[in-house]
C-alpha cells in the first residue's frame, strides 16, 4: 500500500513538473506576443495619417489585432494548464493529509502502549528480567529497535508536515496566478474591443477613399508580382551556377584519378574520363555546402530576426484578407520598424546578388549553401557580390518611407528554387 501511493505521488510530481514547464513556455510565447503588440504600438504612433499610408496603418492594426488575439489564446491555455496544476495539489494535500493522520495515529497508539507498560521507567528491569541471556539480548534489541522506529516516525511526521504546508503554499501562489492572469484576460479582452473599433474606423475612412486606395493596390501588387519572377529567375540562376561549378570540379577530380591511375601503367595512354550527368551533379552537394545546410536547417525557429529596432510584420507569407480593400499575397513577410533601421543577415552566408530592383531599391540575395534569404527594399549597401557575412551582421540600411516615416524590409526564404514561410524559422 506504501509503495503504490509512493509511486502516485512521483507520478503526480513529474506531471507537475511538466505541466509548470508547460506553463512556462507559454508564459515566454504571451510575452514574446505581447512585445510584437508593444512594438505595433510605437509604429502606429510613428506613422503619419495620409491616403498613401492608410492601407500601412490597415495591416498594422490588423496585425495588432492578431497578436493581441494570440495573446488571449494564450492566457486561455496558461490558465487551463493553472486549473490542472491546482487539482494536483488539491490532490496530493488529500493524499499527504491522509498519510499524515494514519502516522500521526500510529505513534499516538504507540506512545499509549508505552505508558500503559511503564517501559521508560522499567528498561534495565526488563532487559534483565529475561529467563536467558539470549532472551535478556531479544529484550535489548527490541527496545533499541523501537525506539529508532520512534524516532523515524516523529521524524517522518514532521517531514509530512513540512511538505503539507509547502504544498498547501504552492497551492495558495498558484490560485494567485490564476486570479492575476483571469485579470490580465479581462483587460486584454477590452484591449481587442478597442483595437477592433479602431481598425472599424480605418476600414471606414478607406471606404471614402476607394479610387485611390485601389490603384495603390494595383501598384503594390504589379510591384510584387514584378520582384517574385525577379527572385525566382535569380535564384534559379545562382542554383544552376552552383551546378555548373559543381560539375566541373567532379569533371576535374575524375581528370585527375584517371591521369593518376595512367601514370601507373608505364607506356599506355589513358584517356581521361568525365563521370556521367548524374554523378556529376550529385556533387552540388560539396562538404561545405552540405555542412552550411544543415547547419541552417538545425537553426529552424532560432534564426534572428533580419532587422533592427522594434520591428513587427505587417505583411505575411502567402495569401490573406485584411478586409474588403486589403487582400495581400506574398512570397515573404514585411518587416516594419523605426526609421534607420538595418538589415541584418540571419546567418552564415555568401552574398551572391547586390542590385537594384524596381519598386525595391537596392536588395542583396545571400546564400547559406542550398538555402537563400532575400533582403529588399535596401538604402546603402555594406557589403559587396562574394563577401562572405556572419549571423547577425548588417548588410545595410533599410530605406524610410517619406510618407510613413518608417523603414520596412521585404525578407523572402528560398531552399533550393522552393519559397519557404521564413516566419517559422525565425526565433
Amino acid at each position: 500500500m506504501r509503495v503504490a501511493v509512493f509511486l502516485f505521488i512521483l507520478l503526480i510530481s513529474i506531471c507537475s513538473f511538466a505541466q509548470n514547464s508547460k506553463i512556462k513556455e507559454l508564459e515566454q510565447q504571451r510575452k514574446n506576443a505581447l512585445r510584437e503588440i508593444s512594438n505595433t504600438d510605437k509604429l502606429l504612433k510613428e506613422t503619419k495619417r495620409s491616403t498613401t499610408t492608410l492601407l500601412d496603418r490597415i495591416q498594422l492594426i490588423s496585425n495588432q489585432i492578431f497578436s493581441r488575439q494570440k495573446v488571449l489564446d494564450l492566457l486561455g491555455q496558461e490558465i487551463a494548464g493553472i486549473n490542472t496544476e491546482e487539482k494536483r495539489i488539491e490532490a496530493e494535500i488529500t493524499i499527504l493529509e491522509a498519510e499524515l493522520k494514519d502516522k500521526q495515529r500510529n505513534y499516538s497508539k504507540a506512545i499509549d502502549g508505552m505508558l500503559q507498560n511503564r517501559q521508560s521507567e522499567n528498561k534495565m528491569l526488563f532487559v534483565l528480567s529475561g529467563k536467558s541471556l539470549t532472551e535478556s539480548y531479544r529484550r535489548l534489541r527490541y527496545l533499541r529497535d523501537y525506539s529508532e522506529w520512534r524516532k523515524e516516525q516523529a521524524s517522518e511526521i514532521k517531514d509530512k508536515s513540512a511538505k503539507l504546508k509547502e504544498r498547501k503554499e504552492a497551492l495558495i501562489k498558484t490560485r494567485h496566478e490564476k486570479t492575476a492572469l483571469l485579470s490580465q484576460r479581462t483587460t486584454e479582452q477590452e484591449n481587442l474591443k478597442r483595437e477592433e473599433t479602431n481598425y472599424q474606423e480605418e476600414v471606414s475612412e478607406a471606404q471614402k477613399k476607394q479610387k485611390d486606395l485601389q490603384k495603390i493596390l494595383t501598384q503594390k501588387r504589379q510591384q510584387a508580382e514584378a520582384l517574385d519572377r525577379q527572385i525566382a529567375k535569380l535564384i534559379a540562376e545562382e542554383v544552376a551556377r552552383q551546378e555548373r561549378e559543381a560539375k566541373r570540379i567532379a569533371a576535374e577530380k575524375a581528370r585527375a584519378e584517371a591521369a593518376k591511375r595512367a601514370s601507373k601503367k608505364s607506356g599506355s595512354l589513358t584517356t581521361p574520363v568525365t563521370p556521367p550527368e548524374d554523378d556529376a551533379a550529385k556533387v552540388v552537394a560539396t562538404p561545405e555546402n552540405i555542412a552550411l545546410s544543415n547547419n541552417f536547417a538545425s537553426n529552424r525557429g532560432r534564426l534572428p530576426y533580419p532587422i533592427t529596432g522594434n520591428y513587427t510584420i505587417t505583411t505575411r507569407f502567402g495569401s490573406h484578407q485584411h478586409s474588403r480593400f486589403v487582400t495581400t499575397s506574398s512570397s515573404g513577410i514585411d518587416i516594419q520598424s523605426q526609421s534607420g533601421a538595418e538589415a541584418k543577415s540571419v546567418f552564415n552566408g555568401e552574398v551572391t546578388y547586390v542590385a537594384a530592383i524596381p519598386g525595391y531599391n537596392t536588395c542583396i540575395i545571400v546564400r547559406h549553401g542550398n538555402y537563400y534569404t532575400f533582403y529588399g527594399n535596401i538604402q546603402s549597401i555594406y557589403v559587396k557580390q562574394g563577401d562572405k557575412v556572419k549571423t547577425g551582421q548588417s548588410l545595410g540600411k533599410v530605406y524610410t518611407d517619406a510618407d510613413t516615416g518608417l523603414s520596412q524590409l521585404h525578407f523572402q526564404l528560398w531552399q533550393g528554387t522552393n519559397k519557404l514561410n521564413p516566419e517559422p524559422w525565425l526565433r
